[in-house]
């Protein structure tokens, strides 16, 4: 059985993890972001060594580890009932980043709608995420320079995944708008 899913698809700072926390508050929502399940890993594994490695220099992780660690992540959901594939659609962010990785999931979820949080406006971005790290303490968004790479490892790895889909699978959504303005266009979408 394939999840019913949405994706949320934008760069660094765009707003996924805000809008998809949103959604996940909804009924019949699931959302899953693919940084928390890389931020929750135990840095004294192999794996959480692996994901440190990486992030740290703003790279990212090897999609088979990525995958491998959502499947498993999305099985403990269902097998707690959190996450009820029979009725909720799964909404992700974080996931797939790179067409690699929408290839290894095309038999795994049934991609309904792809939105795309669009930020131009690179150094919003930079401002955005420097606040991020403050607020959230979070060390990947902390550095300027890891930021920018983080960026361009977005224009060059995920963004042709958004050809990958097509555009009739992904709507663009203005990401500098207010958080709720978002909301609305994202619902609408899916409504549509």
């Amino acid at each position: 059985m394939k999840y019913r899913t949405y994706l949320l698809f934008g760069a660094p700072g765009s707003g996924k993890g805000t809008q998809g926390k949103i959604l996940g508050a909804i009924p019949r929502f699931f959302h899953c972001a693919c940084g928390d399940v890389f931020r929750q890993l135990d840095t004294r594994t192999a794996v959480g060594q692996a994901f440190l490695e990486y992030s740290s220099k703003g790279e990212l992780v090897p999609d088979e580890i990525t995958v491998r660690l959502w499947m498993a992540r999305i099985g403990d959901m269902v097998g707690s009932h959190t996450f009820k594939p029979d009725i909720d659609s799964l909404v992700l962010d974080g996931i797939p980043r790179s067409v690699h990785q929408a290839e290894i999931m095309r038999d795994m979820i049934e991609v309904k709608r792809v939105f795309h949080l669009s930020c131009p406006d690179r150094d919003a971005l930079v401002s955005r995420l420097k606040k991020r790290a403050l607020k959230e303490n979070r060390f990947d968004d902390a550095n300027e320079a890891t930021i920018r790479h983080r960026l361009e490892t977005y224009d060059e790895e995920s963004k042709p995944v958004l050809e990958f889909y097509g555009p009739q699978m992904v709507k663009d959504i203005d990401a500098t708008q207010p958080p709720v303005k978002v909301l609305m266009d994202i619902l609408q979408a899916v409504n549509e």
